[in-house]
């Protein structure tokens, strides 16, 4: 069996969750208030930059040349291409260039950037890749469920939907599926424990974002 395939129960149990959220759910519905929204919007600009790290340093820890120019080119899009794109997107809801680059974090966004950067500075390239996978399967697993209902009668939640619903993030996400599966093969079975507590807790992460944003989180001190 292959290691995305042991991961799926737990995967499934998570990505339910967050499909189930009222949030997620208002979305793919069309009716979700655009303040939380934002809200997560401005937050993910800020997931983006520290995800760009763990790109620059997953390409680093990579033992492959192939691995490593796919992290390169990954860590090229992000910083070049989807920032901009989350910049045109942002600016749809009103929000400014100026007022993503001056986001603060959340608890919960520092928490998961913290972690993702933590493990790709001490861990090993398996460990990179297990934390990194939740967002990609996660994303394109809940897109993919709310468009089974149709997409949202509302401009910027059916664009988001169809965006990671779509063939290009699929396919980027069957390729993160599949290098998972490759590492895995490679490795030890307490190398494979480790990716899965990796893994499981950036997929709880994954849903703590967006409960996050629905809540309006911050320091309570």
């Amino acid at each position: 069996m292959a290691f995305t395939d042991e991961l799926e129960p737990e995967a499934d149990r998570v990505w339910t969750a967050i499909v189930d959220h009222p949030m997620v759910r208002r979305l793919g519905e069309g009716t979700l208030d655009e303040d939380p929204f934002r809200e997560w919007v401005r937050q993910d600009y800020y997931y983006l930059r520290e995800y760009s790290r763990t790109f620059a340093l997953a390409a680093s820890s990579a033992g492959t040349l192939d691995r490593m120019g796919t992290f390169a080119e990954l860590l090229d899009s992000t910083l070049n291409t989807e920032m901009d794109l989350h910049r045109s997107y942002a600016a749809e809801f009103g929000i400014t260039a100026e007022e993503l680059a001056a986001t603060e974090p959340s608890p919960t966004t520092r928490a998961y950037t913290d972690f993702l950067v933590r493990t790709a500075a001490v861990g090993t390239f398996g460990d990179t890749v297990a934390a990194l996978l939740p967002c990609m399967w996660g994303f394109n697993e809940t897109a993919r469920r709310l468009a089974e209902d149709g997409t949202p009668d509302h401009d910027q939640y059916e664009a988001w939907v169809e965006m990671y619903a779509g063939e290009e993030f699929t396919e980027l996400t069957e390729w993160c599926l599949d290098l998972m599966d490759e590492v895995a093969a490679e490795s030890t079975a307490a190398d494979r424990n480790r990716y899965r507590e990796r893994f499981l807790t950036s997929a709880r992460y994954e849903y703590r974002f967006w409960d996050a944003a629905w809540r309006g989180e911050t320091w309570e001190v």
